[in-house]
């Protein structure tokens, strides 16, 4: 008769087991994406949409992405969704994105005066959406001050109006400051009653991609089926913030009221005239 586990054994030959599964599944995504050239940000937002693909991923920041997919440098990229609103030029993964329904923390104005005193508004160079996206959420209370580059990251403490993305505006948000914080997931929310859609896979279009869609998808599955050992392993911050981030204030489907959000933002965008604005074409 075989010895009795004790429950410490179970648990142990348990984690074993699912070591195992993780392994096989990450060996299988293991140079999936040749000869695709793939871009990605480096944000702890987008590990779990590129579980087992991260050493084979192009790393740049938004604003860089979108410019190497311009040049035709990138067959995809996880880019700012105005990237694609902008230029008619892409197809869109469906049914993943980068989204939130409320409060994301990523992206924020930090500001140190009411928000309409403010005269003129420095922006992370890195971002893309979240400008327009001010833009829109600031014009549809009367304000439009001027917008400008993000001299550096050193310098954001000390100015009184400044708009944050990524894992810089998470460094900012969890340091000493005076600032207060208007999220822009929360107020986004606050307006529309409707999630936000930060970023997307944008594919090139006019290139056969079947591959490369079931490869991505594989991957943003491998993510969310391991996201518990995403937010266990990676070192970025702690692990109670991690999971809140990651669990809770993120969210990575693109579904029916994503695409609601995503149709209010446009008709914003236009309302104010932040175009001229595409359509995007969804491709599964």
């Amino acid at each position: 008769m075989a010895p009795v586990e004790t429950p410490e054994q179970l648990a142990h030959r348990a984690e074993r087991e699912r070591r195992a599964v993780e392994l096989q599944r990450e060996g299988k995504l293991e140079q999936s994406l040749a000869p695709f050239r793939v871009g990605s940000v480096n944000y702890l937002n987008a590990a779990p949409l590129v579980r087992g693909i991260e050493d084979e991923l192009i790393l740049a920041t938004p604003a860089k992405l979108a410019e190497m997919l311009q040049r035709d440098e990138l067959d995809a990229g996880l880019v700012s969704i105005t990237e694609v609103l902008f230029h008619d030029r892409y197809e869109v993964l469906d049914g993943m994105a980068i989204a939130s329904l409320g409060e994301v923390q990523s992206v924020f104005l930090a500001h140190r005066g009411p928000l309409e005193e403010a005269k003129e508004i420095f922006c992370d160079t890195a971002s893309l959406t979240s400008v327009n996206l001010l833009r829109v959420l600031l014009a549809e209370y009367g304000l439009k001050p001027a917008f400008k580059p993000l001299p550096d990251y050193a310098a954001a403490a000390r100015l009184d109006y400044v708009l944050l993305i990524g894992d810089a505006a998470l460094d900012f948000l969890r340091a000493p400051h005076q600032h207060e914080i208007m999220d822009l997931g929360a107020a986004w929310l606050e307006l529309t009653g409707l999630p936000f859609v930060y970023a997307v896979w944008a594919l090139r279009r006019g290139i056969e991609n079947a591959q490369l869609r079931r490869q991505l998808r594989e991957a943003r599955d491998f993510g969310l089926d391991t996201l518990d050992s995403i937010i266990r392993s990676r070192t970025e911050y702690d692990y109670d913030f991690r999971k809140d981030y990651l669990g809770w204030h993120i969210h990575y489907h693109l579904g029916t009221d994503e695409k609601r959000g995503l149709a209010k933002f446009i008709e914003l965008l236009r309302k104010h005239g932040l175009g001229p604005v595409c359509e995007p074409k969804f491709v599964a």
